[in-house]
């Protein structure tokens, strides 16, 4: 019996850097969204993102969600405000959208700093492709975005 617990604790320590590993993304859904610094209406209102803005969830309540931004802030937000559409947000002064996942393929275009591109799906080889504002889509390196 002690042996299957020491075996049980053992497998879940195995496990924890994975579960710790994953970050799970939201975007906001709403036309915009009020960060809080509580749980409540009644808290302080500290920023508004727009819709689209990419968040990561770090803890889930009935109607509330505390978020973390590109910044590495922590805010709360309404849930109702929150969907599983994921956008990402280009961190680099310009990136290049390119045709397929590989530095070497035609070049569709170039995105500028703090535009908001949709996630459509990821190579999981360091590439995402997106879908610019503009109805173009293609893929762009992982690292130079946020919210992945």
């Amino acid at each position: 019996m002690q042996y299957g617990r020491i075996w049980l604790a053992g497998l879940f320590l195995a496990l924890l850097p994975g579960i710790a590993a994953a970050v799970d993304y939201v975007s906001v859904v709403t036309p915009s969204a009020i960060l809080y610094d509580a749980p409540s209406a009644q808290a302080k209102k500290l920023f508004v993102v727009n819709r689209h803005m990419p968040l990561e969830q770090v803890v889930v309540l009935a109607a509330w969600v505390k978020v973390r931004d590109k910044t590495g802030g922590l805010y709360w937000v309404e849930k109702k405000a929150l969907g599983n559409a994921r956008y990402v947000l280009v961190l680099a002064p310009l990136i290049e959208m390119r045709a397929t996942a590989d530095a070497a393929s035609a070049l569709i275009c170039q995105v500028r700093q703090q535009v908001l591109l949709e996630r459509l799906e990821s190579t999981g080889a360091g590439w995402l492709k997106v879908r610019h504002p503009d109805g173009e889509t293609g893929y762009v390196r992982s690292s130079d975005v946020w919210g992945d």
